[in-house]
């Protein structure tokens, strides 16, 4: 096992880093911009670096300044290998591999178009609606819902531009867009030793801006056939790429149940926490072991569900616009108690900067059933105290409270067509 590691990354969940790292005896090294000087991470770890201004381009975003940050003459990357992190990076390579090794596949363009016209001739082919999605995209950035061909070459034009300036890379594709789908994802896992496990689903429909919101496992009224096609689904992705270390794999689930390969993050996932919380391994803990070279701590037949648990993002947001509402917290309250997890980047006087993602803090409930992690998750939101900003505190507990999604009934478009007001 490696003596130090360098956490590049801030927030909430460069402290669970730090905080996995220290069970394992690990001293850890944190980087921040000028802006996050004072930030909860900077502080939780046992040295830090400044990497550069406030513009997270010019400082967590620059390669060259991690790595000149990491001065050791022996460095061990704690992720995927570079190559499947390419892989996988680039979506419509990711599309055409993952179509290889039998995953299915949402029809739409096997490369980057190259115009409208090109566009255009997919679009007709797989038929409108149609999604235009960044190449080197994720987290939703860049993409754009075009309903009739008439509005192609203008969406095309904004999607273009917004994947250049977030990503470097103005590349996009087509894809056919499915009404009122599911998100489902399986965590899985990997070891240099050639064994990859799943460690079973988790249900992320409840979104906004195509980012979740709410996440929880296991999948409320998924049916054994489709979570099984789903995990094993996902298992040969990964096995396809020589997987190592943390990865998941997202799906979109029809109302037949048919299910259809989205994307693949090559990393820890802000909502790892329910799989933490349903299985009881660590998996900070294990990315670690594995990247030292270790076997995987837990085998397949050992990756039992214990119950359900259920995470919401609470960010400094106006609830209704989504639009950030940076400036100083001035009151927290946070809950605790049986079955509650929080996992927060802010402390009272924190800054919400305009430069960075506005989540404050995640609160993860979890409980011997699904209806007992929602109620202990009702009561953990009516406890949440957030002054200073406005926050989505007010949406999620109206979601939580409401009757289809206390059904399990949920899809993507949910909060876009305003089924949670009025």
């Amino acid at each position: 096992m490696f003596r130090t590691v360098l956490v590049a990354n801030r927030g909430e969940i460069a402290r669970r880093i730090v905080r996995g790292c220290r069970t394992l005896g690990l001293a850890t090294v944190a980087v921040y911009s000028e802006a996050d000087r004072d930030a909860p991470h900077v502080k939780d770890a046992d040295r830090a670096v400044l990497l550069g201004p406030a513009p997270a381009r010019e400082s967590y975003l620059d390669a060259e300044r991690l790595l000149r940050a990491a001065r050791e003459a022996r460095l061990t990357f704690i992720g995927p290998s570079p190559e499947a992190i390419r892989a996988m990076g680039d979506k419509p390579q990711a599309r055409r591999r993952m179509g290889a090794a039998g995953v299915p596949i949402v029809p739409g363009s096997a490369e980057p178009v190259g115009d409208a016209e090109a566009a255009a001739r997919i679009a007709a082919e797989i038929g409108y609606p149609v999604i235009l999605k960044a190449a080197a995209g994720g987290g939703g950035i860049g993409m754009a819902k075009v309903a009739d061909a008439t509005a192609l070459a203008a969406a095309l034009a904004t999607a273009t531009r917004r994947a250049q300036s977030a990503f470097g890379n103005g590349q996009v594709y087509v894809e056919r867009y499915l009404e009122a789908p599911r998100h489902v994802e399986v965590q899985v896992f990997g070891d240099s030793k050639g064994t990859i496990v799943h460690l079973h689903e988790r249900e992320c429909s409840i979104q906004r801006r195509h980012q979740k919101l709410i996440e929880e496992s296991p999948a409320p009224n998924l049916d054994a056939r489709t979570k099984r096609g789903l995990t094993e689904a996902a298992l040969a992705g990964a096995r396809a790429i020589g997987y190592v270390n943390a990865g998941t794999l997202e799906f979109l689930v029809d109302a037949q149940g048919g299910f259809y390969f989205l994307e693949m993050n090559t990393r820890l996932q802000v909502e790892h926490p329910v799989t933490e919380e349903v299985t009881g391994f660590d998996l900070v803990a294990a990315q670690l072991r594995v990247a030292a070279g270790e076997p995987l701590p837990f085998t397949q037949d050992r990756i039992e569900p214990r119950g359900a648990a259920i995470e919401v993002r609470v960010y400094a947001e106006d609830p209704k616009s989504f639009l950030p509402s940076p400036g100083a917290i001035t009151r927290l309250t946070l809950p605790s108690g049986a079955g509650i997890r929080v996992e927060s980047g802010v402390v009272e006087g924190s800054v919400v900067s305009v430069h960075y993602d506005p989540l404050l803090f995640k609160l993860i409930a979890h409980g011997s059933d699904r209806g007992q992690a929602l109620e202990r998750l009702t009561r953990a939101l009516d406890a949440c105290v957030v002054e200073g900003v406005k926050t989505t505190l007010p949406l999620l507990r109206t979601i939580a409270a409401h009757p289809e999604f206390r059904r399990g009934r949920v899809h993507t478009q949910m909060v876009e067509q305003g089924a949670f007001h009025g």
